[in-house]
């Protein structure tokens, strides 16, 4: 099967470029299940429920949050009612939501997508490695599911690719989310598991991680703030990665980094 996942939604541009482009790359590309983060879908800050429901119907599958989770009060009620809207696993016990979900692909395939949150520079929450570890216990790569992935939503690289490595050859696909900025390790690792230590974001990158530039040059120059952060207005342009997944294994055989509009150099998959 074919598994495409896009890096976090920032505001409108990355809504706007999401929603007029999914629908051909899924067409053009024979894309059997999509996921997307969506944690900075509004403004900036969290998801509401008509954005989410926006994203869905461009064709993603499963949306996928992080440390803005809840930044929009009303997701605290409607993440109960969506089972393809995820929070990070490893929030306390009696959160809102749920951290995975067990969901059809288009090709019948049964697609496990899990949602952790990292732990470096990020908030104080359970451990991410023990909460991912008892998940795929519970629901282990062909046993309970035909496919996984793994969205880590973490700001330190170490951290990243030390899930990924903790998770090679139990998970189909292992990304991570978070910083804005699509790293260039895509790769499938030693033991099956697709890997990328950042899928980078949906949304302006003429801009500092997806906001307009004045207010954060301003905090830098005088560590005074001046007004909230706004997501920049420009074209946005998509990120992500495509990954080719074997039926018989639920391990990736090919894995390309997806970069779809102005400002970063394009990265075409191959059909």
């Amino acid at each position: 099967m074919r598994l495409l996942f896009l890096g976090d939604i920032v505001g409108r541009p990355g809504r706007t470029a999401i929603c007029n482009a999914l629908p051909a790359l899924i067409t053009r590309y024979g894309i059997d299940f999509v996921v997307i983060n969506g944690e900075n879908a509004a403004g900036g800050f969290g998801i509401t429920e008509a954005i989410l429901n926006d994203v869905l119907d461009a064709g993603a599958d499963c949306v996928t949050l992080g440390n803005h989770s809840f930044d929009q009060k009303d997701t605290l009620v409607f993440i109960e009612r969506h089972d393809r809207l995820i929070r990070p696993l490893n929030y306390p016990k009696g959160t809102p939501g749920k951290g995975s979900t067990l969901l059809k692909a288009r090709n019948g395939a049964d697609v496990l997508v899990i949602n952790a949150m990292g732990l470096v520079f990020m908030p104080d929450l359970n451990c991410p490695f023990r909460a991912v570890d008892a998940e795929l216990t519970a629901c282990a790569l062909k046993s309970g599911a035909d496919v996984i992935l793994v969205d880590f939503h973490a700001e330190a690289t170490s951290e990243k690719q030390a899930m990924g490595l903790f998770l090679d050859g139990r998970a189909s696909v292992v990304v991570g989310t978070h910083t804005h900025t699509p790293t260039a390790d895509a790769r499938i690792l030693p033991a099956g598991t697709a890997y990328m230590t950042d899928a980078g974001m949906c949304g302006d990158y003429n801009s500092v991680l997806g906001m307009d530039s004045d207010e954060p040059i301003n905090r830098f120059l005088t560590k005074i703030p001046r007004s909230r952060y706004e997501p920049a207005t420009g074209p946005g342009t998509l990120s992500g990665l495509l990954v080719d997944i074997d039926d018989a294994t639920g391990l990736a055989t090919r894995v390309q980094p997806l970069r779809q509009g102005p400002c970063l150099a394009p990265a075409t998959p191959e059909v």
